[in-house]
């Protein structure tokens, strides 16, 4: 049977509003969390993931207060992003009502966290968050992708295939995989990078960046990911979940 694909609004939250720009600057207003969130459950999201933009970039915690009011207010699962550092601030997410927690930045640093993540909390609450470009001349990776940091403003040198493979040999849950490259815009997932990744990690893969028509939904399925997710489209009207599930079932792909 096959598995049914995931459609995960993004709330990409600074200040304690949604924004959203393109590689994370020149953001622009997008709403109130709590009220999207909202929304977006009664629309027939089956998750929403909520990334503090700056928590990373800005040496700050996440704000516990906008993930509390926004669990309260929804009936799927909420991922949430940002700023997580230590198992601590896991179980703080965790008791603030969030159901899995991203890990990005401080995983990259210290790569033993994934697994003491997962061995106190499981695997099942930890998503690997792996922003990641394309990269070519003399610097580049064995699989043309590195790994970036910081809303991609900083490269790092580290292959992105692998650096996705081996978060889920240390015990990511998921992986979420976002183009940098397509982040913002409406030019449609990477298909080459996602297929690359699936081809070697066997646990979910999210797919991010670049979703501009229901179509990019259902080339990123074709392609591999077991959920997409999306921001601009659904925050700005563009898309609505129910358009985007409407047109995946008419493609054949199974959806929830």
């Amino acid at each position: 049977m096959a598995v049914a694909l995931r459609v995960i609004p993004c709330l990409d939250v600074d200040a304690g509003r949604v924004v959203k720009g393109v590689n994370f600057e020149n953001l622009r207003d997008a709403g109130d969390p709590v009220e999207l969130a909202r929304r977006y459950d009664r629309e027939g999201a089956d998750e929403v993931t909520f990334l503090d933009v700056s928590a990373s970039s800005g040496d700050r915690e996440t704000t516990y207060d906008v993930v509390r009011r926004t669990a309260e207010e929804i009936f799927v699962p909420l991922t949430v992003g940002g700023g997580v550092r230590t198992t601590r601030d896991v179980d703080r997410l965790l008791r603030a009502g969030a159901d899995k927690v991203g890990v990005n930045t401080a995983a990259i640093a210290r790569p033993e966290l994934i697994a003491e993540i997962a061995e106190r909390f499981g695997s099942q609450v930890l998503v690997l968050s792996v922003d990641a470009r394309r990269v070519t001349g003399e610097t580049t990776t064995p699989s043309g992708y590195e790994v970036t940091t910081y809303g991609g403003r900083r490269g790092t040198g580290i292959d992105a295939v692998e650096w996705a493979a081996r978060g889920a040999e240390l015990g990511a849950g998921e992986i979420l995989l976002n183009s940098m490259d397509a982040d913002g815009t409406t030019a449609g997932f990477d298909l080459e990078m996602l297929r690359a990744v699936r081809a070697q990690v066997g646990v979910p893969l999210i797919a991010s960046g670049g979703a501009g028509t229901p179509e990019h939904f259902v080339e990123a399925a074709r392609s591999g990911a077991d959920a997409v997710l999306a921001a601009s489209v659904f925050h700005f009207g563009t898309l609505t979940v129910g358009q985007v599930k409407d047109h995946l079932r008419a493609a054949g792909v199974v959806v929830r």
